[in-house]
């Protein structure tokens, strides 16, 4: 099949499975497409195995090996994703959770990372390096389809600006950790020779350029399409202008070798905040919420039916089953860690409400990154192991705790959340 008719398909299936979870499941849109997905695909393969000479499983796995879903999320749908989340996150409310944010999404991605791969490595005899990739694959949080959950719940905006800025960031974090440890775990031996200490040089510098590149990158070319549209007043053409701002700075972060992650997220924020100050009329800025939210609601149907069907990439064996369940517990254990480590720091100088580190913990859903990069990894023996742990635990993320979290967030969260932040 051809790149039309495959993403024809998915649109198809995507319109058809919410159809289904509409009427008859009533579940969140994008947790009920996945849960629509997977049910027909455990039951595809179901079939194959019971019923002779049902040959569908075969035709289907064959379709799915068609669609790169790794290049698919990393180098098309995450851009445009980031930079609708980021364009609807107001940079006024998110100053003022910077310490929070900042911290979970740096000191908290590396605890996570580095609890994950530790109990990992122990569990399984992976060797450490490569279970800190794993341990990197799976810190991500993905809370777009938990995000309209948690405000029915009717939570305070510094809790819901919380996990949609350390949402946004830690993914461009992760994704750079995961490209550093990736260099270092799967390149033993292959080098450049300079021993360890120079890797972790290199490793060190990769960072760097990532991470502070993606960031003045983003900021750049936010800035230039501010000019731009505060000189015109067209809502199409703005509209498009954003769009570009999405697509080509997205490709010219990865043909500099920078974040494209981060520079997705910094422009968003940049033109979600300055576009209302000055560069969009008031119909502008209408017709670009409504487009950018339409796109991440089409880009999200997709995504969640791509994992949904992607068990078909899937290898799963009694092994891979209980290491996926023992990886399930390390990452709600590390996710716990990770969110709690920075709260109490900041406990001195500022209020938390009771209820913000068991919502955020169970609300830090893994999502479709997880999946591409485990998709991602060079061949190797352990391979089959990550991308079968690491779907165990975004479907028991999504379906699980997606669809609990409401709860636990009306039940904890209704107190007002203190915020002492000037």
């Amino acid at each position: 099949m051809n790149l039309l008719q495959i993403t024809s398909l998915l649109i198809v299936l995507a319109g058809a499975f919410g159809a289904v979870n509409y009427l008859f499941l009533k579940l969140p849109a994008a947790i009920g497409i996945l849960a629509v997905a997977l049910a027909a695909s455990l039951a595809t393969m179901a079939l194959d195995a019971v019923v002779p000479g049902f040959a569908i499983d075969d035709q289907l796995r064959l379709l799915v090996s068609e669609i790169d879903f790794s290049q698919a999320l990393l180098e098309g749908m995450l851009g445009l994703l980031l930079f609708a989340g980021a364009l609807h996150v107001k940079l006024e409310d998110l100053a003022g959770q910077w310490r929070v944010v900042a911290l979970m999404a740096t000191i908290g991605v590396g605890l996570s990372t580095v609890i994950i791969g530790t109990g990992f490595s122990w569990l399984t005899g992976m060797p450490f390096l490569v279970a800190l990739v794993f341990g990197v694959i799976v810190t991500p949080t993905d809370p777009v389809a938990v995000l309209g959950v948690l405000r029915a719940a009717r939570l305070s905006r510094s809790l819901e600006t919380k996990i949609a800025g350390e949402s946004l960031f830690n993914d461009g974090v992760g994704y750079v950790v995961f490209l550093v440890l990736v260099g270092l775990a799967f390149a033993q031996g292959g080098g450049h020779g300079g021993g360890a200490e120079a890797d972790l040089a290199d490793a060190a510098l990769l960072f760097a350029q990532e991470a502070l590149g993606g960031a003045v990158l983003g900021t750049a070319l936010g800035w230039l399409t501010f000019r731009v549209m505060r000189r015109i007043d067209d809502p199409s053409l703005e509209v498009l202008l954003t769009l570009g701002l999405a697509f080509g700075g997205y490709e010219l972060a990865i043909a500099l070798h920078v974040s494209a992650p981060i520079m997705a997220v910094v422009a968003g924020l940049l033109i979600g905040h300055t576009g209302p100050k000055g560069g969009m009329s008031v119909a502008t800025r209408a017709h670009v919420d409504s487009f950018w939210s339409l796109i991440d609601e089409i880009l999200n149907a997709v995504l969640f039916l791509l994992i949904g069907i992607e068990v078909f990439a899937v290898v799963f064996s009694e092994g891979i089953l209980l290491a996926g369940a023992a990886a399930i517990v390390l990452a709600l254990v590390a996710r716990f860690v990770a969110v709690a480590l920075p709260i109490y720091a900041l406990s001195p100088f500022r209020g938390f409400s009771p209820g913000v580190i068991p919502i955020m913990t169970w609300g830090g859903l893994k999502g479709g990154i997880s999946v591409a990069l485990a998709l991602s990894l060079p061949d190797s023996e352990w391979k089959p192991l990550i991308l079968g742990a690491t779907y165990m635990i975004v479907v028991f993320s999504i379906i699980v705790q997606g669809l609990t979290v409401g709860n636990l967030a009306r039940h904890l969260g209704r107190e007002p959340e203190l915020d002492l932040d000037p």
